[in-house]
Protein backbone atom coordinates (compact mmCIF):
# COMPACT_ATOMS: atom_id res chain seq x y z
CA UNK A 1 0.00 0.00 0.00
CA UNK A 2 1.05 3.45 -0.91
CA UNK A 3 1.14 6.43 1.57
CA UNK A 4 0.95 10.12 0.27
CA UNK A 5 1.85 13.17 1.92
CA UNK A 6 0.64 16.73 0.28
CA UNK A 7 2.84 19.43 0.81
CA UNK A 8 3.30 23.24 -0.55
CA UNK A 9 -0.09 25.00 -0.27
CA UNK A 10 -0.47 28.07 1.42
CA UNK A 11 -1.73 31.75 0.50
CA UNK A 12 -0.66 33.17 -2.67
CA UNK A 13 -2.37 36.71 -4.46
CA UNK A 14 -4.27 36.23 -7.66
CA UNK A 15 -1.71 35.90 -10.16
CA UNK A 16 0.93 33.79 -8.04
CA UNK A 17 2.19 30.46 -8.25
CA UNK A 18 2.97 27.41 -5.96
CA UNK A 19 3.99 24.23 -6.55
CA UNK A 20 2.39 21.18 -4.75
CA UNK A 21 4.36 18.13 -3.90
CA UNK A 22 3.34 14.76 -3.03
CA UNK A 23 5.86 12.48 -1.52
CA UNK A 24 5.09 8.70 -1.59
CA UNK A 25 6.18 6.09 0.31
CA UNK A 26 6.89 2.01 -1.22
CA UNK A 27 8.94 0.94 -3.95
CA UNK A 28 6.03 0.52 -6.31
CA UNK A 29 5.37 4.26 -6.57
CA UNK A 30 6.13 4.10 -11.06
CA UNK A 31 3.85 1.53 -11.63
CA UNK A 32 0.71 3.96 -9.76
CA UNK A 33 -1.24 6.71 -12.13
CA UNK A 34 -1.28 9.39 -10.03
CA UNK A 35 -3.90 11.84 -9.40
CA UNK A 36 -4.58 15.46 -8.06
CA UNK A 37 -7.88 16.20 -6.73
CA UNK A 38 -9.35 19.11 -4.64
CA UNK A 39 -12.55 19.91 -2.73
CA UNK A 40 -13.95 23.45 -2.02
CA UNK A 41 -16.31 24.03 0.80
CA UNK A 42 -19.52 23.10 0.01
CA UNK A 43 -18.59 21.54 -3.37
CA UNK A 44 -17.59 18.25 -4.16
CA UNK A 45 -13.85 16.43 -4.69
CA UNK A 46 -13.21 17.02 -8.43
CA UNK A 47 -10.30 16.02 -10.80
CA UNK A 48 -7.84 18.29 -11.76
CA UNK A 49 -4.95 16.77 -12.74
CA UNK A 50 -3.63 13.26 -13.60
CA UNK A 51 -0.60 11.22 -15.01
CA UNK A 52 0.80 7.99 -15.95
CA UNK A 53 3.36 5.90 -14.48
CA UNK A 54 6.01 6.96 -16.86
CA UNK A 55 4.53 10.14 -17.43
CA UNK A 56 3.26 9.49 -20.87
CA UNK A 57 0.63 10.48 -20.27
CA UNK A 58 -1.39 13.36 -18.72
CA UNK A 59 -4.83 15.15 -18.75
CA UNK A 60 -6.41 18.49 -16.96
CA UNK A 61 -9.35 19.91 -15.70
CA UNK A 62 -10.32 22.07 -18.35
CA UNK A 63 -10.31 24.89 -16.48
CA UNK A 64 -6.94 24.68 -15.46
CA UNK A 65 -5.13 23.60 -18.87
CA UNK A 66 -2.82 25.96 -19.81
CA UNK A 67 -2.21 27.22 -15.73
CA UNK A 68 -1.87 24.30 -14.18
CA UNK A 69 1.45 21.14 -14.73
CA UNK A 70 1.34 18.03 -13.18
CA UNK A 71 4.60 15.98 -13.21
CA UNK A 72 6.44 13.31 -10.97
CA UNK A 73 9.98 12.16 -10.39
CA UNK A 74 9.74 8.81 -10.00
CA UNK A 75 13.56 8.28 -8.58
CA UNK A 76 11.99 10.55 -5.61
CA UNK A 77 8.86 8.47 -5.21
CA UNK A 78 7.14 12.27 -6.01
CA UNK A 79 4.87 13.76 -7.86
CA UNK A 80 4.02 17.57 -8.47
CA UNK A 81 1.34 20.35 -9.16
CA UNK A 82 3.02 23.45 -10.59
CA UNK A 83 0.02 25.91 -10.73
CA UNK A 84 0.44 29.28 -12.58
CA UNK A 85 -1.68 32.46 -12.96
CA UNK A 86 -3.84 31.53 -9.52
CA UNK A 87 -7.23 32.39 -9.23
CA UNK A 88 -9.91 32.61 -6.10
CA UNK A 89 -11.24 30.10 -7.60
CA UNK A 90 -8.91 27.60 -7.58
CA UNK A 91 -8.80 28.00 -3.46
CA UNK A 92 -9.37 24.59 -2.28
CA UNK A 93 -7.95 21.70 -0.49
CA UNK A 94 -5.68 19.58 -2.81
CA UNK A 95 -5.19 16.30 -2.26
CA UNK A 96 -3.17 13.57 -4.17
CA UNK A 97 -4.52 9.95 -4.81
CA UNK A 98 -3.06 6.83 -6.85
CA UNK A 99 -4.90 4.32 -8.84
CA UNK A 100 -4.22 0.73 -10.26
CA UNK A 101 -5.72 2.12 -13.48
CA UNK A 102 -3.10 2.39 -16.47
CA UNK A 103 -4.94 6.00 -17.50
CA UNK A 104 -5.83 9.13 -14.96
CA UNK A 105 -9.71 8.87 -14.91
CA UNK A 106 -11.04 11.13 -13.29
CA UNK A 107 -13.94 9.61 -11.15
CA UNK A 108 -13.04 9.67 -7.07
CA UNK A 109 -13.99 6.09 -6.79
CA UNK A 110 -11.15 5.31 -9.33
CA UNK A 111 -8.45 6.08 -6.79
CA UNK A 112 -7.32 3.48 -3.82
CA UNK A 113 -5.50 6.24 -2.03
CA UNK A 114 -5.61 9.57 -0.82
CA UNK A 115 -2.89 12.02 1.16
CA UNK A 116 -4.31 14.15 3.63
CA UNK A 117 -4.51 17.46 1.63
CA UNK A 118 -3.00 20.87 1.72
CA UNK A 119 -5.01 24.10 1.71
CA UNK A 120 -4.38 26.41 -0.89
CA UNK A 121 -6.25 29.97 -0.95
CA UNK A 122 -5.80 32.85 -3.35
CA UNK A 123 -6.49 36.16 -2.35
CA UNK A 124 -8.29 38.92 -5.21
Amino acid sequence: QVQLVESGGGLVQAGGSLRLSCAASGRTFSIYTMGWFRQAPGKEREFVAGITGRSTFTNYLDSVKGRFTISRDNAKNTMYLQMNSLKPEDTAVYYCAYSKSTVPLSPVSRYDGWGQGTQVTVSS
